[in-house]
């Protein structure tokens, strides 16, 4: 494919993705906020367009593509869908089937993938615990072998699509003697297990999106689901971050994007003192440094997506993916500051994509991993 083949084929997409978010879910997010839940025909009409699957092996139901042509796509979605709670449960199998496809037996990935990519069945990560989040070493949920199964016992929580998911991939402890990264585990538990139960969340932002406190009391799961080998998990857990913290990046520029379209409309649109706000000069400075700070972040993003398909994924990379997710979300947030500023009194109205995005940033800049941790592991990284 030529490179203009390649763009074209590209844009296509983008504007397939554009046209589905202006439609499918933008129209909605107000009422879906209010609802706390979204329907879930949505994950079907996002299947029915391929959405659901891309960058998964077409044997699993899915399509490969680059991070050059995902991260568009992503973007697209964030943009002219506008609301975060949506991208988040609608999404959530982008970080809980790597794990199973990375580490899973053929009979697993074939079982748990497939119907998640057809939007037939819901999945979630579950490794945060209510006694540590970005300590991933230190998490307590257990699960001990007995003959051919694991009893799993302990508690997760902050679990998005926690409420709704069909598969659960885990992070346990499977060896209670080794209390740090050695001992960890990942398993694949479904949904309707004996000894699952859940309680709702209510959060700041993200209200459309379904979050979840799991707990797990002597729940038994056949051994067969355990992903790759005991004792692996927690290295295959950190690999997993980096997918997940470049579209958290990603989705943070579609958003930023989306702060300064309504921002900019709204400037258009509305006088003060017997003229548009785009003749304020204030108003001007305040679109052109949002709007620079999205090209900023953009063309990086796209740097770090093009090393990545490259193969070029070692430690600078991973240095790399977690400053420009700090980025990201800095850009993200200071857009949705000025464009809640610059429409004033109907910025801080529900309803507006502004005040949507205001309260959802938060849990970006925290979630995949909070910016002081993303420092850290940046700074040990470069060796710093």
């Amino acid at each position: 494919m030529t490179p203009d083949e390649w763009r074209e084929a590209r844009d296509a997409l983008v504007g397939t993705v554009e046209r589905f978010a202006k439609a499918e879910i933008a129209p909605h997010a107000t009422g879906w906020d209010a609802a706390g839940e979204f329907p879930r025909a949505l994950y079907r009409r996002a299947a029915a367009l391929g959405l659901l699957g891309l960058g998964y092996p077409e044997e699993l139901g899915g399509t490969p593509v680059p991070h050059a042509l995902r991260m568009p796509v992503w973007r697209a979605l964030c943009r002219h869908g506008a609301s975060g709670g949506v991208q988040a449960s609608l999404f959530s199998h982008n970080i809980a089937l790597p794990l199973v496809v990375a580490l899973g037996s053929d009979a697993v990935k074939h079982e748990v993938v497939p119907p998640v990519l057809a939007g037939e069945r819901i999945a979630a990560l579950a490794i945060t615990e209510p006694g540590g989040g970005s300590d991933v070493a230190a998490l307590r949920t257990t699960a001990r072998r007995e003959g051919d199964e694991y009893v799993i016992d302990g508690e997760k929580v902050f679990i998005t699509s926690g409420m709704r998911a069909d598969w659960i991939t885990l992070a346990v402890r499977t060896d209670p003697a080794n209390k740090g990264a050695g001992g960890i585990s990942l398993i694949v538990v479904p949904g309707d297990v004996e000894g699952l139960s859940r309680t709702r969340l209510d959060k700041m932002g993200w209200l459309s999106s379904d979050t979840a406190h799991l707990r797990f009391d002597g729940v038994r799961v056949p051994a067969r689901y355990l992903l790759g080998r005991e004792g692996a998990g927690f290295k295959a857990i950190m690999g997993n971050f980096n997918g997940e913290r470049l579209g958290l990046a990603a989705g943070a520029v579609g958003f930023a994007e989306a702060c300064l379209d309504e921002a900019l409309a709204w400037a258009r649109q509305r006088s003060a003192f017997g003229q548009p706000l785009t003749q304020h000069q204030v108003v001007r400075h305040k679109l052109v440094d949002m709007r620079q700070r999205i090209c900023a972040t953009a063309a990086w993003l796209d740097a770090v997506a093009a090393r990545a398909d490259a193969g070029d994924t070692g430690a600078d990379w991973v240095a790399e993916v977690c400053t420009l997710k700090n980025q990201a979300t800095q850009t993200m947030q200071f857009c949705a500051d000025a464009g809640v500023q610059i429409l004033g009194g109907m910025g801080y109205m529900r309803g507006t994509v502004c005040e949507r995005i205001y309260r959802e940033v938060k849990v970006v800049t925290i979630g995949g991993g909070t910016e002081e941790i993303m420092k850290e592991l940046a700074a040990k990284q470069w060796g710093f």
